[in-house]
């Protein structure tokens, strides 16, 4: 009975810090935040590169 206490509360637990991570993430808008940099760092990793110009 106790083993499966400690794994209800182990699940109970996990879904707790999901949760609050996901808070988290979308209380700040961290997802934008994120994407927006990495658009910029792809942006100057493609502006590097010679262009093509013969056709």
């Amino acid at each position: 009975m106790t083993k499966t206490i400690k794994i209800i509360l182990r699940i109970i637990r996990i879904l707790a810090i999901v949760t609050g991570v996901l808070f988290v993430i979308y209380f700040w808008n961290l997802d934008q935040k994120l994407m927006a940099f990495a658009y910029t760092q792809v942006n100057k990793i493609f502006d590097r590169k010679k262009v093509d110009d013969r056709f």
